[in-house]
């Protein structure tokens, strides 16, 4: 499956994302961190390929670790693999209060403007390279206020 990495900084729309079959990242973004132990990330995978996917891991040259978790209410716990699903011609929301990037034991703390590199493994796809903007702490797109975290289209 050929990858496809589009990046659209600002905002949820298509604008800036090219067409392709495979995977597709939109919205990449992370609030700068208010501490130097860890920071959030935020993103959309679109597949527009005919078979589905699975986010398995991400790895990133800023932190230790990166996990994949999912927030409900006041709870954070990992995400599992039936929760990173990517339909065929649909798409995973990696949002604020919901399925989010958590970049743990971070070796510097990333500053608003700059960049931060990291790449996502899917159980199909090969790896996807994104560079996701470090934003404001306050930054939200308008792909943040998506209802689900994985949709058909």
């Amino acid at each position: 499956m050929t990858a496809v990495l589009a990046l659209a900084g600002c905002g949820g729309d298509d604008s800036g994302g090219s067409q392709g079959a495979g995977v597709k990242v939109e919205s990449a973004y992370m609030p700068q961190p208010v501490t130097a132990a860890m920071a959030a990330g935020f993103l959309v995978i679109e597949n527009d390929g005919d078979t589905p996917d699975t986010l398995r891991s991400v790895t990133s040259d800023i932190a230790q670790d990166v996990t994949i978790h999912t927030t409900s209410g006041q709870t954070m716990e990992s995400a599992d693999g039936d929760d990173r699903a990517i339909p065929a011609h649909g798409r995973l929301v990696l949002k604020s209060g919901g399925m989010h990037l958590m970049f743990e034991k971070l070796k510097r703390k990333p500053k608003e403007g700059e960049t931060v590199s990291l790449e996502l493994h899917f159980t199909k796809t090969g790896p996807v390279k994104v560079e996701m903007p470090v934003k404001s702490a306050t930054y939200r797109t308008a792909s943040s206020s998506s209802s689900s975290s994985s949709s058909h289209q």
